[in-house]
Order: structure tokens, then C-alpha cells, then sequence
């Protein structure tokens, strides 16, 4: 039974949720010394219905202040992603578009652009990767108002207005069963071998030479 139909049919307490994401937090804490500098949801349940408020207002009580919001603008364009996922990836969409309220009222921030759907595993390339930066720029640059847009350098003497985007990947090896997963073991997809297909792409010479020559600079969560 899928998490949404758990929802749907109120099989799921929040309250038993909530009891979950603190434990995790606190063991992230204990094992690591420090909290969590972003949290999100295997599969974006975070954003989920119901799941969204509970989830901000444990962000807020820790004072984590960074997740993620996975909508990706270029995302209806790209005709190579399987019509299952993609009609999964949409939902997703329509579930982060009603979360953004949520989370801007618990004062939790998230990066200005989110790419990843339309480079996941096979479908991930050098190409591909600039593909989604440079679509996603071009569209919150036209989306961008006019307190943004005024932020944005008119000559190369002005400040460039850092725009921070999320790239999510998902770099590794094939899983072997039983070990890894998520409860379950792992999936078909950390089985196979577009994990170590993406682990290659990300580290490859000739997309870090890009990032250089864009001027773009690698970073985490605890960087922003």
C-alpha cells in the first residue's frame, strides 16, 4: 500500500510521524555532533499532504532551516522520461506548489532552483546537466519580479546576485540485497547500475570544466 493511499484512507497519525522525524533528527545529532543543515523526504514525501506541517514544524523547532521544494520548470518538455515517472514526478510538482506556503510560514528557505528529475540515473549526461541549468536559469530569470530583476547586475561592474540551485543525484554503487534500502532493501533503481552511471557523470572532467567556465560553484546546504 503506497503512502498516498495511507493518507487518503487516515491510516497514517501524525502523531507517529512527528515522533519519527524527531528521532531522526536526534540521532543524526548524536552520531554526528551537530543538527541536520537541510532535511528532506525519500521520494518527496515531505511535501506530502498532511506530512508538510507536520514535518515544518519540526524543522522550526530545531531550527533546521533548509529543505527541499522539487519543482523542476523544464520538467513537462522532456519527452524522454518514462510516462510512469513522469506522471509520478507532476504529482510531486502539485504537492511542492501547495507546500511552499507551509514552509515560507515556518521560515523555512530552500534553494531558488531545483533540477534532478530529468537527469535522474540513465537519463544523466554532461548535456543533460547543462540542459536543465541553462533552462532553469532562462525560466527564473522571466519569472523573476522586478525587486529581483532590479538585484541583477545590469554591467559586469555590479555584484552578481548569487542563484543557488539544488542538483539532486543520486551517486553510488549497486545495492546488493539485503543490504541497503529503505526498510524494504533497495529498489530496482539501487540495484542497478545507473547509480554508478551517475557517480561517473558528476565526476567527470569535462562537466567540472563547465561548471569553471560558468562561473559555477560547488557547495553544500551549510554553505547557503
Amino acid at each position: 500500500m503506497g503512502i498516498r493511499t495511507v493518507l487518503a484512507e487516515g491510516l497514517l497519525k501524525m502523531s507517529e510521524v512527528k515522533q519519527e522525524l524527531i528521532a531522526q533528527v536526534e540521532l543524526f545529532s548524536e552520531l554526528t555532533g551537530h543538527l541536520p543543515h537541510h532535511m528532506d523526504g525519500h521520494q518527496h514525501v515531505h511535501v506530502l499532504p498532511e506530512i508538510r506541517h507536520v514535518f515544518a514544524q519540526v524543522l522550526e523547532e530545531y531550527g533546521i532551516r533548509h529543505t527541499r521544494v522539487p519543482i523542476e520548470p523544464d520538467l513537462p518538455h522532456c519527452s524522454w522520461i518514462d510516462p510512469h515517472l513522469m506522471n509520478f514526478y507532476l504529482s510531486v510538482e502539485k504537492d511542492s506548489l501547495n507546500t511552499v506556503d507551509v514552509f515560507t510560514k515556518h521560515g523555512i528557505r530552500w534553494p531558488d532552483i531545483y533540477i534532478g528529475l530529468s537527469t535522474m540515473g540513465k537519463n544523466m549526461s554532461v548535456s543533460n546537466i547543462l540542459r536543465a541549468i541553462d533552462n532553469a536559469m532562462a525560466d527564473f530569470l522571466a519569472k523573476a519580479d522586478s525587486s529581483i530583476a532590479s538585484s541583477l547586475p545590469s554591467s559586469p561592474d555590479q555584484e552578481t546576485r548569487m542563484v543557488t540551485i539544488e542538483l539532486m543525484t543520486h551517486p553510488g554503487y549497486p545495492s546488493v540485497p539485503p543490504v541497503g534500502g529503505c526498510g524494504e532493501g533497495p529498489d530496482d533503481f539501487s540495484q542497478s547500475w545507473e547509480r554508478l552511471h551517475e557517480l561517473e557523470t558528476l565526476t567527470n572532467l569535462e562537466l567540472q570544466s563547465h561548471y569553471k567556465t560558468r562561473n559555477i560553484q560547488l557547495c553544500a546546504f551549510k554553505d547557503l
